[in-house]
């Protein structure tokens, strides 16, 4: 790949974590995440059928497949930090992204219903996160595969998450001339 060729899979790159997260950086992704249900709004507005069911990348997700796995996965992180936050480093369930975005209503439901989904998660998961110090952002649950994660990392995750299939959206606008 040469430096001025973009990875459409991962066109932001992959998620890397500061060395330190301060609470400035942790307020930084709560405002990002604040902000996504508005972005993908507007990342999708005026897209007909057709594009929504476009495929962002060869071999990838279409644009309304994306859009309804943005709450199905938020609501899984949401669950996790709520788990976290009541429990000693509780074993979380991962769950077949892939699969999900293979059902019916993922493949040919309307975006509204997933987009008012997100807005409303966001607005409830925003409100929890501004409530949190920095001992709750300590606070671990436990992935099967990866072993006990911190909070405050997986908030830096989600809203990379965020910008990352925003960007995989606004690419493909961009390079389909929409």
């Amino acid at each position: 790949m040469n430096a001025t060729s973009v990875d459409l899979r991962y066109p932001i790159r992959r998620y890397e974590a500061p060395e330190t997260i301060t609470a400035d950086q942790r307020n930084a992704w709560i405002t990002e995440l604040s902000n996504l249900p508005r972005d993908l709004k507007e990342a999708i507005s005026g897209l007909s059928d057709a594009q929504l069911d476009t495929a962002y990348r060869p071999g990838g997700w279409s644009v309304r497949q994306v859009v309804h796995h943005l709450p199905d996965s938020h609501i899984n992180c949401y669950v996790r930090f709520r788990l976290a936050l009541t429990e000693p480093s509780p074993l979380i369930k991962p769950y077949e992204e892939a699969a999900w975005a293979e059902l019916a209503d993922a493949k040919t439901a309307p975006a509204a219903p997933s987009l008012a989904l997100l807005d409303a998660l966001h607005a409830r998961w925003v409100f929890l996160l501004e409530t949190l110090g920095d001992e709750d952002f300590a606070r671990t649950f436990r992935h099967p595969e990866l072993g006990d994660i911190k909070l405050d990392w997986t908030l830096g995750l989600y809203a990379w998450h965020s910008r990352h299939h925003l960007a995989q959206i606004t690419g493909l606008r961009e390079r389909s001339g929409w």
